[in-house]
């Protein structure tokens, strides 16, 4: 019995080390995204018989796959997704394998679900974007993929599904390579695999299949399983966003958040910003116990040998590997809100665990998804992507989102309606000199409110102090 109970506790403690992947599916309609997610879950053992049950009973009553059972049903939960055969929502499922747990994001193909895809894609490590054999690279394909090297994905797999239908044709499948290489080449995707299947029959999808002598690659499952993921974050750059000052009694005061990038350890010089202040790492404490260092993803809290003050929304860097520091940059934007973007409005900011406001300086360019085209526009609508210049109130430390996803990334906040309205991608600052409007969020013309002149050195002082403080106020003294 007890020999019994070792095993259990060493078969979770083996299942606590496995690391996880996250990874998308993204195609075209009635590509099989949902079908082959079915057949990865069933073929890998990872349903249970009442699951099973229920799927056979619903392949007989709406299944789209003949004969066959209905593996999409397993992810196509919203009624009307079954009713059309297609996916709307983005639909998460969790299975592992012995070597590894996995996050699947089911996204939609349609293009007006674009903000759904961008959703799923967030966190993903890695997309599987797949292709109809029949049909090869179409628009949509473009799309996906251009969307997820937006989203700075460095993995991608290309799946060439329905290869049954096309008699498992190595010069259809060559073909499909090639065009999609033509297409990807400017996108600097860092790494991509294309793999032939058929997730209807299940070749290549967990197994080697015999009906495709000619692919000397893996099989997709044994690729998920093995694609190195663990060298994707940023180890160089510590970022530490403060998120809350964990004060539980008057001996222990500890800054507690995510470490967003970078290794920190004990002893460690570190700055707060934005006072740039400075001081050693005393302890970097856990609930499981102190550690000697941290790296991402963790959660610690970080004790201090000075007392600084440090709140919510600040950062911990070290001196000699500094953020960005800037209230003006450009950024790659998804608008998300129903409400098409009124360029006037003011919009909260969130960047890490800073909020603060922002407005829109000038829209560079809009992207046409289906065809990589940029047209000049005077506001984005649902699912629109643009290239936005912004301004911020307060100054914010950030990364190019290329070589930081975690401190590169920003979400906006209609102020009214507390929507998310737009995600962002930065791309850099941008100087000052550059900016369309001018700086100020607001403007005080003195003679125009018949102030008179006595008070005009006071006001200014003012203005200044509001301007240390993040909100700008341009102050007008002479007539126009």
């Amino acid at each position: 019995m007890a020999d019994t109970k070792l095993n259990i506790k060493e078969f979770l403690d083996k299942d606590e080390q496995k690391d996880l992947l996250r990874f998308l599916t993204a195609g075209s309609v009635d590509d099989g995204k949902s079908t082959l997610i079915g057949r990865l879950l069933f073929d890998s053992k990872k349903i249970y018989e009442d699951q099973l049950d229920a799927l056979e009973r619903d392949s007989k009553r709406m299944g789209n796959a003949g004969e066959h059972i209905d593996y999409a049903l397993l992810l196509d939960g919203l009624k009307a997704e079954r009713e059309q055969g297609i996916t709307i929502d983005v639909a998460y499922r969790y299975f592992s394998t012995n070597n590894r747990k996995f996050i699947i994001a089911d996204t939609p193909g349609h293009e007006q679900y674009t903000r759904n895809m961008i959703t799923g894609g967030s966190t993903a490590n890695l997309a599987i974007i797949l292709v109809d054999a029949r049909t090869g690279v179409i628009t949509q394909t473009c799309r996906h993929t251009y969307l997820v090297s937006l989203l700075g994905i460095k993995h991608v797999v290309l799946a060439v599904n329905k290869m049954d239908l096309v008699d498992f044709d190595k010069d259809t499948f060559d073909r499909i390579v090639a065009d999609y290489k033509r297409f990807v080449e400017p996108l600097d995707i860092p790494d991509i695999t294309y793999i032939p299947l058929s997730a209807l029959d299940g070749d290549n999808v967990v197994e080697k299949s015999d009906r495709t002598p000619w692919y000397e690659g893996t099989s997709l499952l044994d690729y998920l399983e093995n694609v190195p993921i663990d060298l994707d974050r940023n180890y160089e750059d510590f970022r530490y966003p403060v998120q809350y000052v964990l004060r539980p009694n008057l001996d222990f005061r500890g800054f507690s958040g995510k470490v967003a990038s970078g290794i920190v350890r004990k002893g460690d010089t570190v700055m707060a910003l934005p006072s740039g202040k400075t001081s050693k790492v005393k302890s970097i404490v856990t609930y499981e116990g102190e550690l000697e260092q941290a790296f991402p993803p963790q959660c610690i809290t970080i004790t201090l040998e000075d007392e600084i003050d440090i709140s919510r929304g600040e950062m911990l860097v070290h001196p000699d590997n500094l953020p960005i520091r800037d209230r003006n940059f450009e950024a790659m934007l998804v608008w998300m809100d129903e409400e098409a973007m009124d360029v006037n409005k003011q919009f909260y900011i969130k960047q890490t665990t800073h909020t603060t406001r922002a407005r829109v300086d000038s829209i560079r360019y809009k992207v046409n998804v289906n065809t990589m085209e940029q047209s000049s526009v005077d506001h984005l609508e649902l699912n629109e992507i643009g290239r936005v210049v912004f301004t911020t109130g307060k100054e914010l430390f950030f990364d190019p989102y290329r070589r930081n996803k975690q401190t590169g990334s920003f979400i906006l906040i209609d102020p009214i309606t507390n929507n998310t309205s737009a995600v962002g991608m930065i791309i850099d600052r941008v100087d000052a000199k550059d900016m369309v409007t001018e700086d100020a969020l607001a403007t005080l013309n003195l003679p125009e409110m018949g102030i008179g002149e006595e008070h005009y050195e006071a006001i200014r002082k003012v203005c200044e102090e509001l301007g240390r403080q993040g909100v700008s106020v341009k102050c007008i003294t002479e007539k126009r």
